[in-house]
């Protein structure tokens, strides 16, 4: 039987989200039991909470929503690599150094604990570099479980736009604590939003046959 890693963020009241950005929060529109047969629950958040893909909408205006990207990108081989030692931020060294011929989708551990219950503003981040050196290895989704590829202070987002100059992916906030570096397959579809620049995701890893 292969094994699954579930590398998503419990979606709960209380959930780090960036600062400024809508928390989650929950309701009740009918209560079984309560003159009513069923339970009917609501939630109120960000479209980049927790475990995420960020759409090209994010970061372009023109760019597609969650709704229109392709699926491709978002399920096959992948890579967990490493990264808890690249310092401030990932780069082009780093990734010549660390990936040779890797699947088309590659996911990068920064955290050696992941904060459940607090916002970390200072992350290990991508530079734009390692997104050009990742492309040319024919990398189309690039994970880390930070919650940005750009640092949190950055308003030239040099990595969001090396995405987008390369037509990757980008998955955000994953959760990586338990998961051995190697290769697997990742699944971790977006939300068909439409009109929206972000998706939570269920990601999950597989064992290969």
């Amino acid at each position: 039987m292969r094994t699954i890693w579930d590398i998503s963020q419990t979606l709960r009241p209380g959930l780090p989200v960036w600062p400024g950005d809508t928390p989650f929060s929950t309701g009740r529109r009918w209560t079984l039991g309560d003159g009513s047969p069923v339970t009917v629950s609501r939630f109120e958040t960000t479209v980049h909470a927790g475990t995420h893909a960020d759409a090209p909408l994010h970061y372009a205006a023109t760019g597609a929503s969650a709704a229109d990207v392709g699926l491709e990108a978002y399920v096959g081989a992948c890579r967990v690599v490493d990264a808890r030692g690249a310092g401030e931020a990932i780069g082009r060294a780093f990734v010549e150094r660390a990936l040779a011929a890797p699947p088309p989708r590659v996911l990068f551990r920064t955290f050696t604990a992941f904060p459940h219950d607090r916002w970390v503003d200072r992350f290990t981040a991508v530079e734009a570099g390692a997104i050009e050196a990742l492309a040319g290895l024919g990398v189309r989704l690039i994970g880390v479980d930070s919650p940005s590829l750009d640092p949190q202070d950055s308003k030239t987002m040099n990595a969001h736009l090396a995405v987008l100059a390369a037509d990757m992916r980008v998955l955000e906030g994953l959760v990586l604590d338990d998961v051995p570096p190697g290769d697997y397959e990742l699944i971790a579809l977006p939300l068909k939003l439409e009109g929206l620049d972000a998706s939570p995701v269920r990601a999950i890893l597989r064992s290969l046959p």
